[in-house]
């Protein structure tokens, strides 16, 4: 072997294997929720640590006006507290145990559990640290007891920590945090489009039939309530979510998975006329490749790491 041959072979050698193509962007569903504990601080670095490509949160207003990430409008579930989450200040719901029904040993390295519950301020301080770019999703959780005061209350955490509206980024750094805004509510999107460029905005999509559990999980009595009208009202947000989408009013369709299989025409459809797709909640393969096969650009898991793998293509061969 000659000395050049010798000299190309082992600069070869030394050149880091190129990483996979990601055929998708991968959303983190509340954090890695299918490890840790929904909306907690290691839910959120567990996911950033397997490589998602960014954060989906749920965000409420306490009583004293706090941005906080948390699904549910009540707090049974994922808590040990009781009642509407409205009703409690922030320094009230820092007390509470939001691990322990998901993750009673919590590994130290994610912080105690009294540093677990997470404000959108939290977030973005975590987000800065990441070392890399990111995206967060933010999902304007409705109907709420404070109207558009929570998007307003929003828009205002995110401008003190340095939002530009132009452009819906944060900068830290030499990177960037790119925000983008969901929601079931067409009013919502309406009102943050006020400020919000179209691209950032995602009309997020489901059957009528995720539309009673997303209600029954806000508290809304259906037993209590006239079926009929509560479905036809749901019906309504439906369209209405539909109309914006088609009439460009926004830039991304959130639509859950259910709906896109029931609605694949659709689907490609706003695709091809510009629009991004980005679909909850995908945890399987079969799903992830159905998607990637219509063309869908964003995907929200609960397994980040899983479905990382799922949406990655082998390097090219140069």
């Amino acid at each position: 072997m000659t000395t050049a041959a010798v000299s190309v072979q082992s600069a070869s050698s030394c050149t880091p294997p190129a990483a996979p193509r990601r055929r998708a962007g991968i959303f983190a569903h509340r954090g890695a929720s299918g490890v840790f504990a929904e909306h907690t601080r290691a839910a959120y670095l567990r996911a950033l640590e397997e490589g998602a490509d960014g954060l989906e949160i749920d965000v409420h207003l306490t009583r004293d006006g706090e941005v906080v990430c948390f699904h549910d409008a009540t707090l049974e579930r994922t808590t040990d507290g009781r009642g509407a989450l409205a009703g409690l200040t922030l320094a009230q719901l820092r007390t509470l145990d939001v691990t322990s029904w998901r993750t009673p040993d919590l590994p130290r390295e994610y912080g105690p559990p009294s540093r677990q519950l997470m404000t959108l301020q939290d977030t973005l301080d975590v987000l800065s640290h990441a070392g890399r770019s990111v995206h967060l999703a933010v999902e304007l959780k409705h109907p709420s007891p404070f109207g558009h005061q929570l998007e307003d209350r929003v828009l205002r955490v995110l401008l003190a920590y340095g939002w530009d509206p132009e452009t819906s980024t944060i900068r830290s750094g030499q990177h960037t945090v790119e925000v983008s805004f969901m929601s079931f509510s067409p009013g919502s999107l309406r009102h943050l489009g006020e400020l919000v460029p179209a691209e950032r905005l995602c009309a997020l999509l489901a059957p009528i039939a995720g539309h009673h559990a997303r209600a029954r999980s806000a508290g809304i009595p259906l037993a209590t309530a006239v079926k009929p009208v509560v479905a036809a009202v749901m019906r309504g947000a439906v369209r209405g979510s539909e109309a914006l989408v088609w009439n460009r009013q926004v830039g991304m369709a959130g639509p859950g998975i259910s709906y896109v299989r029931a609605h694949r025409a659709e689907a490609k459809a706003w695709i091809a006329r510009g629009a991004r797709l980005r679909v909850w909640t995908v945890d399987t393969q079969d799903d992830a490749e159905m998607l990637l096969s219509l063309g869908v650009q964003e995907i929200t898991t609960n397994y980040p790491e899983r479905i990382i793998r799922a949406v990655s293509s082998p390097p090219a061969l140069v």
